[in-house]
């Protein structure tokens, strides 16, 4: 009887473990190391020309929004329409990574779904997706005007989630929570 009870009440304490953990908190949140730390330093090749750098130093004096995305990411094409209309607003520069990506294929995207980076980064190899923690596209990364990063948020961007999570960040002066 015994070989029969010891199995079940394992499997019951799991499944008790398993829905706590379930009910607690975000469970898309993965935090970042460097919430409240200097942003990675990195340098790229634009996405459109090659021979143009972008990097940590395009990010210095103002608010600044990093945007990981990639063609073949079925989050970043839902954000990209929020990502332009943001862009229209002229209030913070928007930055993209074109994370594991191929050239022409992001051109291709750009071209034809618009534009809302002030430059994209072309990071083929994902190494400094890697820098910067990135778990997997789209994540953004809201970065103040002194290098340190105030906010990481994974999964396409959207008004509410601007307004909820963003905003607070930058209309405080970049008081990090």
């Amino acid at each position: 009887m015994v070989r029969y009870i010891a199995p079940l009440v394992v499997v019951i304490l799991l499944i008790g473990f398993l829905v706590i953990g379930l009910t607690r908190g975000d469970p898309r949140a993965l935090p970042s190391p460097f919430i409240g730390k200097p942003a990675p330093q990195f340098e790229l090749p634009t996405l459109k020309d090659p021979e143009v750098r972008i990097g940590s130093t395009n990010l210095e004096g103002k608010f600044s929004l990093i945007n990981v995305w990639a063609t073949w990411c079925a989050g970043c094409r839902q954000e990209h329409g929020f990502l332009l209309d943001l862009a229209a607003e002229n209030n913070i520069p928007i930055y993209g990574i074109n994370w594991r990506d191929t050239r022409p294929k992001a051109l291709q995207w750009i071209a034809q779904l618009g534009d809302p980076y002030v430059a994209s980064g072309y990071d083929e190899t994902g190494r400094v997706g890697i820098d910067w923690g990135v778990y997997g596209a789209p994540e953004s990364f809201l970065v103040s005007g002194d290098g340190i990063v105030l906010h990481k948020h994974l999964g396409p961007l959207s008004r509410e989630t601007w307004e909820q999570d963003f905003l607070p960040l930058i209309e405080g002066g970049g008081a990090s929570r």
